[in-house]
């Protein structure tokens, strides 16, 4: 089932096998076979009794089935791993995963735990094309991940903050775009800071019917969760980026300490000891020596919250802590995978699914399960985490998107270049199913995107360049001066599917890369704004293809185990 898929509500799921489930080989024998049955017998070729099985072993047998000296009575091959990894196998296949009984009764309440909501409540749901497959017909995932600080519940009021935050509309103070490259070798990650401002588009909360207007000034993003939910959250990044979002996962302040102990711990460190607290009463309260310690419950919650006592005090800072948790923490359930102990296989289902909050098409413990196999199959160093490129408004308390670095970061997700570098050069140009009209038949609106933070517009480029393309056939070009956008380079945007072809067309006769045609809601048919790379003259350059990431998003391993956050000075101990 593709991870975007939704489960029939009365279908019973696959039962999947042990090594799917992440536990290796050691549980089978060579030819792929489970090592015993559920009645505890094995099959044999060479029909040892009747029905083709050999008995139990016994006291006198070694632990594996062999003599003492821990080796195959029968094969001589070295002993397998401990029996509890095979037994495990089965029971919690059985028990989570179960197709009859107890089972599956338990995979339905595993699913009612997990709470869902709309994936996007924005009033342009349709304004960022979904991303298209690969030659091999692979296609990228993108997941946005977030963060509530919501005081809705006495566990998260506890964990969270002063007693009149209580119920107060939550807030989006952690986000993270994940994406997964089509053929699944490579997975980047994206940090917006909370307080970055920008515009967070008209939203209407499903439950309530409520309408939020969009944002008429610039706002911090960590508003848009209470703005009608995550969907809200999921329609800003859309505005921001031109990314289609294809899921969403949320998580609290009691879910981040319940999957920590869950999951046993998560190693962090730090290069000094560091206690997070300031003369009046900020800072997360995290207090570690210096060195590597493993971090769980209210611990771990404080090292995600903590922004006073890491480099340089700022929302920056603790992005990059929150890069190194979750890298850590997925290198731990890597390591740790083959848990041997069904009740901890239990207490992890129970507490994932009740901490969870998730998109419609996600609300199923299978959907989860199919999106875990996706994202196991990229191995931990292709892994890379990153801050979005930001500037600090002119106030200097928040940031903004960097010009020009921001976008290129989007791009890169948006044509799936892996943000590590290791990628083959992508050279194939769009290609659109949508025919392209006549020349003379294809209306384009021109704009002028000439305006730099140096330099003011060029007078009059609109009206030069729809003199040009008249030349060249498109008879109904138009210069449009009611719109003065700023881009660094020239675009090409479209408002729907069915004039892709055309917006294609009108950049091969400019000149212009394929790469540079997007799909806009904020344009009502095929427009050209000319930027700032084509001021003057009739023929436009374009400039050479460039995918490496911008030096200004520094870039987060997820193999580095040798990470370790700077504690600022003015908060050791």
């Amino acid at each position: 089932m593709a991870p975007s898929s939704v489960r029939g509500e009365g279908a019973r799921p696959r039962v999947p096998h042990a090594g799917e489930l992440g536990w290796d080989d050691s549980m089978y024998d060579e030819g792929g076979e489970s090592v015993r049955t559920v009645d505890g017998t094995r099959p044999r070729p060479d029909g040892d009794r009747a029905d083709g099985t050999v008995p139990l072993r016994t006291q006198e047998q070694g632990p594996h089935g062999g003599d003492d000296d821990g080796r195959h009575a029968t094969t001589g091959r070295p002993r397998r791993r401990r029996r509890i990894l095979r037994w495990s196998a089965m029971v919690l296949s059985v028990l989570i995963l179960g197709t009859a009984g107890a089972g599956y009764l338990y995979y339905r309440h595993l699913n009612s735990n997990l709470k869902k909501d709309d994936l996007n409540i924005g009033d342009a749901k349709d304004r960022a094309a979904k991303s298209k497959p690969n030659a091999a017909g692979q296609t990228p995932l993108n997941i946005l991940l977030i963060g509530s600080d919501a005081r809705n519940s006495t566990a998260n009021q506890k964990l969270g903050g002063a007693k009149d935050t209580f119920d107060t509309p939550p807030r989006a103070d952690v986000q993270m775009l994940l994406h997964l490259s089509a053929d699944r070798t490579n997975m980047s990650v994206v940090s917006m800071p909370r307080d970055t401002l920008l515009q967070i588009p008209k939203c209407t909360d499903p439950k309530t019917g409520k309408t939020y207007a969009a944002s008429t000034s610039l706002t911090m993003t960590n508003d848009s969760l209470g703005r009608g939910g995550p969907g809200c959250t999921v329609a800003t990044w859309e505005k921001l980026t031109d990314i289609h979002i294809d899921h969403f996962i949320m998580v609290d302040f009691a879910g981040v300490v319940s999957m920590a102990d869950a999951i046993g711990g998560v190693p962090v460190c730090v290069d000094a000891n560091i206690y997070s607290h300031t003369s009046t009463g900020h800072g997360s309260g995290l207090k570690l020596e210096k060195g590597t310690t493993s971090v769980k419950g209210k611990q771990a919650l404080q090292w995600l919250r903590t922004r006073y006592g890491f480099e340089d005090g700022s929302d920056i800072g603790r992005t990059k802590a929150q890069h190194q948790y979750m890298n850590s923490m997925v290198r731990q359930l890597r390591e740790n995978a083959t848990l041997s102990n069904p009740g901890k296989l239990r207490g992890l289902a129970e507490t994932a699914t009740s901490a969870l909050t998730v998109d419609q098409s996600l609300g199923t413990v299978g959907d989860l399960y199919d999106l875990s196999k996706e994202l196991k199959k990229v191995p931990t160093k292709r892994i890379t985490m990153t801050t979005m490129p930001w500037v600090y408004s002119s106030d200097g308390n928040r940031v903004l998107p960097k010009p020009t670095d921001a976008d290129k970061v989007w791009r890169l997700l948006r044509e799936d270049i892996a943000l590590d570098g290791k990628d083959k050069k992508k050279t194939a140009e769009k290609t659109s199913s949508d025919p392209a009209a006549a020349d003379d038949k294809i209306a384009v609106q021109v704009q002028n995107g000439t305006r730099t933070s140096t330099l003011a517009p060029v007078p009059g480029r609109a009206s030069a360049v729809t003199e040009l393309l008249v030349g060249k056939g498109f008879t109904r070009a138009k210069a449009d001066a009611s719109a003065a956008p700023v881009e660094d380079t020239t675009l090409v945007r479209y408002p729907s599917a069915d004039l892709e072809g055309d917006a294609l067309r009108l950049a091969k006769v400019l000149g212009i890369s394929s790469h540079a045609v997007e799909k806009s809601a904020d344009v009502s048919g095929v427009t050209l704004v000319v930027g700032a790379d084509w001021r003057e003259g009739t023929a436009y350059k374009a400039p050479e293809d460039d995918d490496s990431t911008p030096a200004s998003a520094k870039l987060d391993k997820g193999s580095d185990t040798g990470a370790c956050m700077h504690v600022n000075p003015d908060y050791t101990w």
